[in-house]
């Protein structure tokens, strides 16, 4: 088991790492709008969800993984009125490689994000 961290995502605001790689998967942490210097993306639903996935661009890089790797996505949104704008990011970075997906509307989110998400994927 080895922990992934990198300066080009968010630190973990908790007792937790940005992820872990177990033999040849990658399981990361929640990534919410914060930029990396820790300050939060103020906006819309887009806007933040391009932020979170910025995040995990980074790390899934800092694992040796990429977008096109993630096996499983899970989508956690603060209203579910806001999934078809949430639908267009996320289609942005999963355009051609479409893992599977859970979305779940929550009650809230960390410093009252609009959206979370993590992923899974394989390690190249």
């Amino acid at each position: 088991m080895r922990q992934v961290q990198t300066k080009n995502a968010p630190q973990a605001i908790g007792p937790y790492s940005q992820g872990i790689i177990v033999n040849n998967l990658f399981y990361s942490s929640g990534q919410i709008p914060l930029r990396a210097d820790g300050t939060m993306v103020e906006g819309d639903i887009q806007a933040q969800a391009h932020q979170v996935f910025r995040n995990l661009q980074a790390v899934l890089e800092a694992a040796g993984a990429s977008f096109e790797t993630v096996v499983k996505a899970t989508v956690f949104i603060k209203d579910m009125n806001d999934f078809a704008s949430l639908n267009e990011v996320y289609g942005e970075y999963f355009s051609t490689h479409k893992p599977a997906r859970s979305c779940v509307e929550v009650a809230r989110l960390p410093k009252d994000a609009l959206v979370e998400i993590e992923v899974i994927a394989l390690v190249k």
